[in-house]
C-alpha cells in the first residue's frame, strides 16, 4: 500500500474565491467548490448585494478586503492565500473567480497531476463560457480560452497552484490591475518552476458581455497589462508582452497616419488603411474551418488595437506621475 499517495489524497486543498457583487454567480461558484477535504476562503471586495453573508452561510471563511487601498484581484488573491497561514497552509490552493463554477472532477484531476510532477508550480485546464450562444462577444471570449495544451508560459485567474511555489515567487504582485497571473508565472519560471495546461474541463465562466463598449474596455485593460508587465520584466529572458505592446502602437500608428495623412497631406495615404482589411483577412483565413466567427474575431482584434494602445498610454502616464493605477472594469 502506498501510504504517501493515500496521505496526499487526504491532504486538504485550499480554495480561494474572489468577487464583488456576483450575486447568484457567487452562490453557484461556492457550491461547485465545496467538497470533502476542501477549505473555502471567500475574499469580498466591497460587495453590497449580500455576497459576504451568502458565502458565510455556505460555510466559507469570509475575508473583507480593505477597500481603503486600491482594489486589485492580485491583492485579493494574496489575502485569500495568507488567510490559510493562520490555519496551516494547504499544499495546494485552487484560485477561482466568483463568476466561475468549478467543473466536477477538475480539482481531483489537477491535484493528482501536480502531485505526480513536483517541478510544476501550477496546473490549469479548459475554461469555458457558460452562455456562448447569448452574444457574439461571449462566444469569441470562449474561443480565446481555448489555449494550447501542455507546458505553457502562463495561467489565468482559475488555477490550481502549489502553495510552496507561490511563496517562492513572493505571491501575486498587489499593485497590478490586470495581467497578475501571467506576471506571476514569469517569476515562477525564473525560479525554475513550470506551468502546465491539461486537456480537462476546469471552470465555466460568465463574462456577461453584451456590448462593443465592454469588449473595447477589456482591450484597454489588456493594453495596460501588456505595457506594465513587459516593463516590469524588460530585458529578461522570460519577458512577455513586449511584442503585444509594440503591435498595438504599430497598428494604431498606421490608422492615425492613414487618416491624418490622407486628409492633410495627400489622398494616396488613405491607401495605408487597406492594411487593416488585409490583416483581418490573413487572421480569419488561418482558421480551419473558416467561419463567420473567424471573421468577427479577426475584425474585433484589429478594431481593439487603438484601445490597447490607449491602455498602454494610461499605464505610462500613471507610472510617470507616480499615481496608483485604478482597476478598469468592463463588466456591468
Amino acid at each position: 500500500m502506498d501510504t504517501h499517495s493515500d496521505n496526499a489524497r487526504k491532504d486538504p486543498i485550499g480554495i480561494v474565491i474572489i468577487g464583488r457583487n456576483e450575486g447568484a454567480r457567487l452562490i453557484a461558484c461556492l457550491k461547485s467548490a465545496a467538497g470533502e477535504g476542501r477549505v473555502l476562503v471567500y475574499v469580498d471586495s466591497g460587495s453590497t448585494d449580500g455576497s459576504a453573508e451568502a458565502a458565510r452561510a455556505l460555510g466559507a471563511d469570509v475575508v473583507a478586503l480593505d477597500m481603503d487601498k486600491p482594489f486589485t484581484a492580485a491583492r485579493a488573491r494574496n489575502v485569500g492565500a495568507q488567510r490559510f497561514e493562520t490555519q496551516g497552509a494547504p499544499a495546494l490552493i485552487q484560485f477561482v473567480d466568483g463568476d466561475c463554477e468549478i467543473a466536477p472532477g477538475w480539482i481531483e484531476t489537477a491535484a493528482a497531476f501536480l502531485r505526480a510532477n513536483p517541478k510544476l508550480a501550477a496546473v490549469c485546464g479548459r475554461r469555458r463560457e457558460k452562455f456562448p450562444e447569448r452574444t457574439i462577444y461571449n462566444r469569441l471570449v470562449d474561443r480565446e480560452w481555448a489555449t494550447p495544451i501542455g507546458e505553457t508560459q502562463a495561467c489565468g485567474g482559475d488555477v490550481l497552484m502549489r502553495s510552496s511555489a507561490l511563496a517562492d515567487a513572493g505571491g501575486y504582485r498587489d499593485g497590478l490591475i490586470a495581467g497578475e497571473e501571467p506576471e506571476l508565472c514569469v517569476r515562477l519560471r525564473e525560479a525554475g518552476w513550470r506551468i502546465h495546461r491539461l486537456d480537462a474541463e476546469m471552470t465555466a465562466h460568465d463574462i456577461a458581455m453584451t456590448t462593443l463598449g465592454q469588449w473595447l474596455k477589456r482591450a484597454r485593460r489588456a493594453g495596460h497589462a501588456f505595457a506594465e508587465v513587459s516593463y516590469l520584466h524588460r530585458g529578461k529572458p522570460q519577458q512577455i508582452w513586449a511584442r503585444e505592446t509594440l503591435r498595438a502602437f504599430f497598428w494604431t500608428g498606421i490608422g492615425v497616419a492613414g487618416l491624418l495623412g490622407g486628409a492633410g497631406i495627400h489622398p494616396a495615404l488613405f491607401f495605408m488603411l487597406l492594411a487593416y482589411p488585409l490583416q483581418i483577412a490573413r487572421m480569419a483565413l488561418r482558421d480551419r474551418p473558416v467561419t463567420t466567427d473567424s471573421w468577427a474575431h479577426a475584425a474585433l482584434i484589429m478594431a481593439q488595437k487603438p484601445w490597447e494602445a490607449a491602455g498602454a498610454v494610461q499605464y505610462w502616464l500613471a507610472h510617470i506621475r507616480g499615481k496608483d493605477r485604478r482597476i478598469i472594469e468592463y463588466k456591468k
